[in-house]
């Protein structure tokens, strides 16, 4: 069986619609000929179609019955849909999935059930393509029938009355047209009922399941906001990682260093060679300790949270291996998810500028430009900057990504490098 859910997830990264997919993949695509197995299940999908266009020609032949005919006109297609969704599951091998006529949470209404874009869709479908389809498919049938008559009119014309053309005596020129004629619809039936079928599935897909264009804005949406989210809570986790060893590893070590030092001094009278171990042990403990912190500041620096992108950048620019000349103008704070990537969106670029670019000097720029938070990084190295080097390019603009931010990189041969990121902000 085949979903409509699952033809999208397939056709989602390589184009065309789920409705064709599905058409596509179904049984009957092939032309099949009168004899074959596709061609006969085709053929009961399309018969199978037929009753549900009964009511339809029947309302629409009864136009003095005015009140009930509308009152059906509304009430008919809830009901074909949930018939034809059957039919398609069971005879066409297509599971059309149901969505809800009103998007959630807005209150039924008659006016909003009439306004609603499915139920338009719907009344398309029931009223207009299905009668017509199902017409051809009824017409092409009778073809079908009336194509294995005539091909095999020389094996039932001796029934017919003496005088009558078609039995004449022996076999004449009006049995070999007969014949051919009959043969031509038997190629061409087959022909016609897989392109009905293939016509109902596309039609029905499109426009009794869910919009195909409304489903992607809403995966969007929903990716969207799951990657927000994800982006939110991993935040949040390196904060909490960072107030936790902020606040128990870091202090701990502190205070095993304070000791250390304090016996370092005050023991006068233990041998050379316990002095020189507590030595080691007080300088391993402040070298652990500033390798904590800069793990820390990794993580999420505390300044970050307590005095805002501004105080942190200048810590950055601060500990840089080169001069490094910061210029930030921010009236008001951003979100934290954007100070975060803001804050290491800088810092791994000046990593980056210190490690290849062999620059004298850099600047960094940080403006909020309406709903925009743009940050700019200039050095005055070498140049030919290019992220397919694996110089970290890749990781920054994956980092301004994941806010749905943009990385730009000007580096041209000799310099200067200017790397322009570009991030979302609330107003």
């Amino acid at each position: 069986m085949i979903s409509i859910s699952g033809l999208r997830r397939g056709r989602d990264s390589g184009g065309g619609s789920a409705s064709g997919g599905a058409a596509a993949a179904a049984p009957g695509h092939a032309d099949p000929l009168a004899w074959a197995a596709a061609a006969w299940r085709d053929a009961v999908l399309v018969a199978a179609g037929a009753p549900f266009a009964v009511p339809v020609v029947l309302m629409l032949t009864q136009a003095n019955a005015i009140g009930p005919m509308f009152t059906l006109l509304a009430l008919l297609p809830a009901v074909l849909t949930v018939g034809q969704r059957s039919r398609f599951r069971v005879l066409g091998g297509l599971d059309i999935p149901r969505r809800p006529v009103l998007p959630p949470g807005t209150r039924w209404t008659p006016l909003a059930w009439l306004r609603a874009e499915a139920t338009w869709r719907q009344f398309a479908y029931h009223w207009v393509v299905g009668p017509l389809l199902a017409t051809a498919g009824v017409l092409t049938l009778f073809g079908w029938g009336a194509g294995v008559v005539l091909a095999t009119v020389f094996g039932w014309a001796w029934l017919m009355p003496h005088g009558s053309p078609v039995r004449g005596d022996g076999w004449t020129t009006l049995d070999t047209w007969v014949t051919a004629l009959g043969l031509l619809l038997l190629v061409i039936a087959p022909w016609a009922i897989s392109r009905i079928a293939r016509g109902d599935r596309r039609a029905a897909a499109a426009l009794l399941g869910p919009n195909r264009a409304r489903e992607l804005e809403r995966r969007v949406e929903d990716l969207a906001e799951s990657r927000a989210g994800v982006v939110d809570a991993a935040d949040a986790e390196r904060r909490r990682i960072e107030r936790d060893l902020h606040d128990g590893a870091q202090q701990r070590l502190v205070s095993l260093a304070m000791n250390l030092g304090l016996a370092r001094k005050t023991l006068k009278d233990v041998p050379p060679d316990a002095m020189q171990v507590i030595i080691e042990a007080h300088e391993e403990a402040q070298a652990a300790i500033v390798e904590l912190r800069d793990l820390v500041r990794g993580l999420h620096p505390v300044v970050l949270e307590d005095r805002g992108l501004d105080a942190a950048l200048s810590g950055i620019a601060a500990r840089a291996p080169l001069p490094v000349r910061l210029d930030v103008d921010l009236p008001r704070r951003v979100e934290p998810t954007v100070e975060a990537v803001a804050y290491f969106v800088v810092s791994e670029a000046l990593a980056n500028v210190a490690k290849h670019a062999r620059a004298a000097k850099a600047d960094v720029s940080v403006r909020l430009q309406g709903p925009r938070l743009r940050i700019s990084i200039t050095d005055d190295g070498v140049g030919g900057a290019d992220p397919a080097k694996g110089t970290g390019l890749v990781g920054l603009r994956k980092r301004a990504a994941s806010v749905d931010g943009t990385l730009a990189i000007t580096s041209p041969l000799g310099g200067p490098t200017t790397i322009t990121v570009e991030l979302p902000c609330v107003l």
